[in-house]
């Protein structure tokens, strides 16, 4: 079976079957799977399981209930109702919902769309925005303007089905297919004439031009002033979307400069930009836009970094924070095409990507925003560790790690410490319990050590690993081991005899991350080797001249001796 999520979803029997059947529920999902790509729901599987239970049967008055409440509780969603029996012989009803060309919505006047393994709710202003992402589908597939497909620019299209012929992740009964075949598998024809797709394809260049928001792209330069100091333009509509990524990469000197590191004997040369960064990025930008909204795409290069400026805002259910684990296509015939001739990778890793890119030479990771009218995404050009980008190689080599295990160790190695937490953050995790795939072998290979519990437990590379793979970083007091900080503390309050958290954090070291600082602290004044006085941000520490001294272990449980009278 399947498991849940964007186009499938179980449900139990039991909530049909009840008292009280829980027809309202049932309405969101089918309304959600019909605004979204459509779906599967088996309704008989418990959640966690892959087969309904052995004994289980399904009557036939059910399943004509099922169909009649829905099509009640329910405007414009579109669904079959069927019977379904699993390898262990236990029925079940598998209720599938097609994707509408509309807008789904309940009976009582509510819309919901499917994100991932959840069913949301949709807010007023962004009916507008799933109305948009619903036209751009059917504007690829759309014969707008009457062009024969015997107009197709003979060059571009002998090149596209060349490419899909060589490419590897076609299957080989599709390159079987003829040429007018293949066209319409991907829809750049539609009976006598080109789509919308086709035109932007496999169209000749005055018949794209012509073209409803054809996609433009801007080049712009600006230096350390914000002057701008070059500019190009690709807006002559002579290229279809993989030409332009090629003139784009091709034409612009900027992404040729690089850096140089000291390696041995030898210099290692790392790139400003990544050429699977920046094309990455043109994909996304080509791919998601909305070709129902008009606006060019501007790629911006700053000094220290690198923005690309795309019209239209994210897809819906798609958002800044948890852009790196959700995937929605907009334009799907497109995706597909992309992916099929190795334009982008295949859906919802294509930002995994870059991260793995970034990290892996010593960059944060990709910023996206989202305003008005345009998603941005930002690039930094400079190098935070340099020493990072040798010591990823060098554990990638040695351990062979998945590429969400390289993203995790590179953030690490990136921070020298994290806690349960601030990594939950950076990964964009929506809990702590979903960080099992990210870490996978790093903790079970001794790459990566850990201290603490629960939610304070924190992560950094093991020393043993840097001393092995002979890692030139700089030493970080971000992994201090708590008698070490305790004795650093101490120390600095025998000399200032009066201090606050951040005098002491200053003294000691900023590196120390300031939550162990406060927790040393508790501890040496339960102890009773320090004391505090005033409260917030007016409190102060100092050393108690008499400290308790604890009782030996031996006469800690001793019931106290009576004393001995004394002698006059």
């Amino acid at each position: 079976m399947a498991s849940e999520g964007t186009e499938f979803d179980q449900k139990s029997l039991k909530s049909l079957t009840r008292s009280h059947p829980d027809w309202d529920g049932l309405a969101c999902d089918c309304v959600a799977f019909a605004n979204a790509r459509g779906g599967c729901l088996r309704i008989g599987i418990e959640d966690g399981d892959d087969q309904p239970p052995a004994h289980q049967r399904v009557p036939e008055s059910l399943m004509d209930q099922v169909r009649k409440r829905v099509q009640q509780v329910t405007v414009n969603a579109t669904i079959s109702v069927n019977k379904a029996v699993a390898d262990n012989g236990g029925q079940f009803i598998e209720l599938r919902v097609l994707r509408t060309a509309g807008i789904a919505g309940t009976s009582d006047g509510r819309y919901f769309i499917r994100v991932a393994d959840e069913t949301k709710p949709l807010m007023p202003d962004e009916l507008q925005r799933l109305l948009n992402d619903k036209s751009a589908f059917v504007w690829e597939a759309q014969v707008s303007q009457s062009i024969p497909r015997q107009h197709a620019d003979e060059g571009k299209r002998a090149a596209f089905l060349r490419s899909i012929r060589e490419s590897g992740r076609v299957s080989s009964f599709v390159k079987g297919k003829s040429d007018e075949e293949l066209l319409a598998y991907y829809l750049l024809t539609r009976g006598k004439f080109l789509t919308n797709l086709g035109v932007l394809w496999i169209g000749r260049r005055e018949d794209r031009a012509t073209l409803p928001n054809a996609p433009v792209v801007q080049f712009l330069k600006f230096d350390e002033t914000g002057a701008k100091v070059n500019k190009l333009v690709w807006d002559d509509f002579s290229r279809n979307p993989m030409d332009l990524i090629e003139a784009i990469w091709t034409e612009v000197p900027d992404w040729r400069e690089s850096y140089e590191f000291p390696d041995g004997l030898f210099r290692t040369q790392v790139p400003h930009f990544d050429e699977v960064v920046v094309r990455e990025l043109l994909a996304n930008a080509l791919v998601h836009r909305p070709y129902t909204t008009r606006g060019d795409i501007f790629i911006n290069l700053y000094p220290d970094r690198l923005e690309v400026h795309n019209p239209g805002l994210l897809p819906l259910g798609v958002t800044p924070a948890n852009i790196l684990h959700t995937s929605v296509k907009r334009n799907e015939l497109s995706a597909k095409v992309f992916y099929d001739l190795k334009l982008m990778e295949r859906e919802g890793s294509g930002y995994d990507r870059m991260y793995e890119a970034l990290l892996s030479t010593g960059r944060p990771a990709p910023v996206v925003k989202e305003g008005d009218d345009r998603v941005m995404v930002t690039v930094e050009r400079r190098i935070v560790k340099p020493e990072v980008i040798d010591f990823m190689i060098k554990a990638n080599q040695a351990f062979a790690l998945t590429q969400k295990e390289r993203i995790t160790l590179g953030l690490i190695a990136q921070q020298e410490a994290v806690t349960l937490v601030e990594l939950t953050r950076l990964l964009e995790l929506k809990s702590v319990e979903e960080r099992g795939p990210w870490l996978g072998r790093l903790v079970e290979l001794r790459i990566v050590k850990t201290t603490g519990r629960t939610s304070g437990t924190r992560y950094f590379v093991d020393a043993d690993l840097l001393r092995k793979l002979d890692f030139q970083g700089k030493t970080t007091l971000k992994t201090i081991e708590p008698h070490r900080l305790r004795e650093l503390v101490l120390s600095d309050l025998r000399r200032h005899i009066h201090a606050s958290i951040s005098e002491i954090h200053r003294r000691i070291g900023t590196e120390i991350p300031l939550k162990e600082l406060q927790r040393e602290l508790s501890r040496l004044a339960a102890a009773g080797e320090i004391r505090m006085q005033g409260t917030r941000r007016w409190r102060r520490y100092l050393l108690d001249k008499n400290p308790p001294n604890p009782a030996p272990l031996s006469n800690r449980n001793k019931p106290p001796q009576p004393r001995s009278p004394k002698v006059r």
